[in-house]
This record gives C-alpha cells, sequence and structure tokens, in this order.
C-alpha cells in the first residue's frame, strides 16, 4: 500500500511538471534582476529600430542540446517580421579558443544586434563579452542562471540548475522510498555550470541517508562519460546511484552500467536531451532526467531579445520551465515532437 501510495504521488508531480511545462513561444516569465552591477544598461545598445540581426554562440554542436536551442531561436526569428538569426560555434565542446575568436569576430560585425551566447568559462569569456556590450551589442547568457556574470550582460535565461537538481534528488529518494544509497557523481568541466548541476543535487540529499562515495569529472560527452562512468563503478562497486550533471554523460554512464552487467544502477540525468528521453521511455539504463526543453527556451530567448530591442526592456534573469521525465511520463514528452531536437528515432 505504501509503495502504490508513493508511486501516485510521483505520479501527480509529474503531472503537474509537464504541465507547467505546457508555455507558448513568448509567453516567457517576468525578467528578476540580476546581482548588483551585473546588470548592462538598455540604453548602450545600438540598434536603430530597423532589421534585427541575432547571433547565437554555443559552446560546441557536438551537443545536439545546443543545437535544439538553435531550432527554437531560428522558429521564432522566421516567424518575426524583420528578424534574423544565425549560428556561429566551433564543434567541440572543450575550443574554448575557437568560440572566444567567434565572439570577437560578431562584435565586428556592424549589422549583428545581439548576441545570444553559452558561457562554460565565464571569466575567459568575460574580457570578450565586455567589449561587445561596449560595441552596442545585446548580450544574453542562455542554458545559464548565472545572477552575476563578471562583467554586466543584459539578460539570463535559463532554469534555476541548483534548485531543479535539488528537487531531482528529493524525487529521487522517495522513489526509493527513503532507503539508504551509495553516490557516485559525474560532474561536467569546472565552471558554474558543473558547480550549480552537481552542487544542486548534492544539497537535494544532504542530511539524508544517501551518500556521495565517489566522483569524477565526466567532461561533458557520451564518450568521456562513459569512460569516467566505467572508472567510477569499477573503483567503487558499492555505487548504487549515478548522477551526471547532464544527459550525455547520463547516457554514456547508462552504456558503462550495461557493459558491466549492472543492471540494478539508477542512473539521472540532466538537460532533456531527446535520446535520454527516448532511453528513459525504453528503459535502457537513465532512470529519470530534468527536461528543461532547449527548443522551447530557444524560442523564449529570441523573444526576450526582440522584447530587449524593439520594447527598450532593462532585462534581467528570464526562469524558463522544467520536468522530470521517468518512464511514467516519457512517452508523453516524446509524443510532442514539435518541441524536440534532434527529432525522436520513431513515432510514439
Amino acid at each position: 500500500m505504501k509503495r502504490a501510495t508513493r508511486f501516485l504521488a510521483l505520479a501527480a508531480f509529474l503531472a503537474t511538471s509537464t504541465a507547467a511545462l505546457a508555455q507558448t513561444a513568448c509567453d516567457y516569465t517576468a525578467p528578476t534582476p540580476l546581482k548588483a552591477g551585473a546588470q548592462a544598461d538598455i540604453a548602450t545598445a545600438k540598434y536603430d529600430g530597423g532589421k534585427i540581426r541575432i547571433a547565437y554562440l554555443p559552446m560546441g554542436t557536438e551537443f545536439n542540446y545546443h543545437v535544439a536551442l538553435s531550432e527554437g531561436i531560428k522558429s521564432v526569428a522566421a516567424a518575426s517580421e524583420g528578424v534574423e538569426s544565425f549560428l556561429l560555434s566551433p564543434y567541440s565542446g572543450s575550443d574554448l579558443a575557437g568560440q572566444m575568436g567567434m565572439l570577437q569576430d560578431v562584435t565586428a560585425q556592424a549589422d549583428v544586434d545581439a548576441i545570444i551566447l553559452i558561457s562554460f568559462d565565464e571569466h575567459a569569456l568575460a574580457p570578450l563579452v565586455k567589449e561587445a556590450v561596449n560595441a552596442g551589442k545585446v548580450v544574453v547568457i542562455i542554458n545559464s542562471d548565472i545572477p552575476d556574470f563578471p562583467t554586466p550582460v543584459h539578460g539570463v535565461i535559463g532554469v534555476n540548475q541548483r534548485k531543479v537538481n535539488a528537487e531531482l534528488a528529493k524525487w529521487a529518494q522517495k522513489r526509493d522510498g527513503g532507503e539508504a544509497r551509495n553516490v557516485g557523481i559525474l560532474d561536467g568541466e569546472p565552471g558554474y555550470l558543473a558547480t550549480e548541476r552537481a552542487g544542486g543535487f548534492t544539497d537535494g540529499i544532504e542530511g539524508s541517508n544517501w551518500t556521495v562515495s565517489a566522483r569524477i569529472n565526466g567532461g561533458w560527452s557520451v564518450e568521456k562519460g562513459n569512460t569516467a562512468a566505467m572508472d567510477l563503478i569499477q573503483a567503487n562497486p558499492g555505487v548504487q546511484v549515478i548522477y551526471a550533471s547532464n544527459d550525455y554523460m547520463a547516457l554514456g554512464a547508462a552504456l558503462a552500467a550495461k557493459a558491466l552487467g549492472r543492471s540494478d544502477l539508477e542512473i539521472y540525468g540532466y538537460d532533456g536531451d531527446t535520446g535520454a528521453l527516448e532511453n528513459v521511455a525504453a528503459g535502457e539504463g537513465i532512470t529519470a532526467t530534468t527536461d528543461t526543453s532547449p527548443v522551447i527556451m530557444g524560442r523564449q530567448a529570441a523573444c526576450f531579445v526582440i522584447d530587449l530591442l524593439r520594447n527598450r526592456k532593462q532585462g534581467g534573469y528570464v526562469n524558463t520551465p522544467t520536468r522530470i521525465v521517468s518512464k511514467d511520463n516519457a512517452v508523453e514528452v516524446l509524443k510532442k515532437a514539435q518541441d524536440l531536437f534532434p527529432q525522436p528515432a520513431k513515432a510514439y
């Protein structure tokens, strides 16, 4: 009876979070202020009221998530009169020098009005972001909730990563009925994103009978996550749960668990990558993930930028919706293929 009650409660939570994600393209939440000194004044923008050109600079197109954000941005630009967008990115997520060079290039382009930027290393990019703002570009950091980027920016849009990962940890503990677990963590490359995501999960288990017994850098990718998970599991056979700071590392961990015959492992991810959602639906290793719906986030980012330019809003932080996806609701999510990129491998 207790088990049935527990799973009914989890199902109700999933239904509520899924409903919260059902928003139209430009129905984003009202911006909240960034920390003192972190907000760039919209008066610095040199936009003259004509055609809008938006440059989107992610950190590596090797990550489908970053391309999914682009799909959202492109769809709003295409549907908006007088708006154009383009993507410029190195392939590798570790090619910081490549991204820095591209940021300098778009800053020098007089017809670029706004830059939407993903930052893996905010301190390295800060001097170039400052140059872009000084050049009259509107700069928005996407897929982040950083309240104090090292140099003022016009806006930040993304998810409260620490909060939602703490919620995922609480959800996982409830799923397991409060039983004790040994946890292994796959961190991303050092930086704000990695700190907030894994930090949220450890916040969520603090004071409980879930303990972190091992953690290792999983490098953000499937390949590196697979190697790291293999090492972690073999060195720590008592690990029962793996938390990965993105879905690519979670997919890598699922491959490692399968290779090592560890079907008992629970694996939790973060992002909402289509491949991870399909893995969850098929029961192929990932137990659950936090879906941040990158296509929807991209749409809302484009709307935010257009509002900043045309309506001279002062900007701030825009929080985008999330939901926890498990086997119970994964198919429902995958049925809405228009909100996913890449498209699911099959119709659901």
